[in-house]
C-alpha cells in the first residue's frame, strides 16, 4: 500500500529514530514539494520517500486558512495518487481529508500499526519519546493506545 505523508509525522518519526516505519508500512511514501521544502531544515529524506509533483493546482477543497502549504498539497496529491492512507496529524487537515473520502493515518498511527506487525516491542516506548520530543498526545488518547496495543 501507498501513502502520501505530510511534514509533521515525518518530522516527529525522525525525532525519535523511528522513520523506516514507514518503509517497512508502506510499498512507497510519497511527498509532494511542498512537504519537502518543510522536512528540509530538520529531516534527511531517505531515498526511499519519493517526492512527486502536483499533475494540477492544489485541489480547490483544500484551499483553507487553517491548513499549511504541506496539507494542502499532501491532501491534493491524494486525491489525485489515490494511496492506501494519507499520513497526518493536525486536525483541520485529517477532518478534511476524511471528508474528501481519504483514508488518514498519523504519526500515532503509524506506530500501532507497527507495535501490531511485531515492529515494535511496546508501544509505550515510542509515545513517550514522542512526548519528549514536545509532541501533544492527550492523556485519554495515550490510555486508548495503550489498550489497543495490549499493553
Amino acid at each position: 500500500m501507498r501513502a502520501v505523508s505530510n511534514s509533521s509525522p515525518l518530522i516527529a518519526l525522525e525525532k525519535i529514530g523511528r522513520l523506516d516505519l514507514l518503509q517497512q508500512l508502506f510499498s512507497a511514501v510519497i511527498i509532494p514539494p511542498a512537504v519537502a521544502r518543510e522536512t528540509a531544515p530538520t529531516v534527511k529524506l531517505p531515498s526511499w520517500i519519493k517526492v512527486d509533483r502536483l499533475r494540477w493546482r492544489p485541489d480547490p477543497r483544500t484551499i483553507r486558512p487553517s491548513l499549511g502549504p504541506g496539507e494542502i498539497e499532501a491532501i491534493s496529491l491524494s486525491l489525485e495518487l489515490r494511496p492506501g492512507r494519507v499520513i497526518l496529524d493536525d486536525d483541520p487537515a485529517r477532518r478534511l481529508a476524511s471528508s474528501l473520502g481519504l483514508q488518514v493515518t498519523g504519526t500515532l498511527g503509524i506506530i500501532l500499526a507497527a507495535k501490531r506487525r511485531g515492529l515494535l516491542p511496546n508501544l509505550k516506548n515510542e509515545m513517550d519519546s514522542l512526548l519528549a520530543t514536545g509532541f501533544f498526545i492527550g492523556a485519554e488518547l495515550y490510555k486508548e493506545l495503550l489498550r489497543l496495543a495490549g499493553e
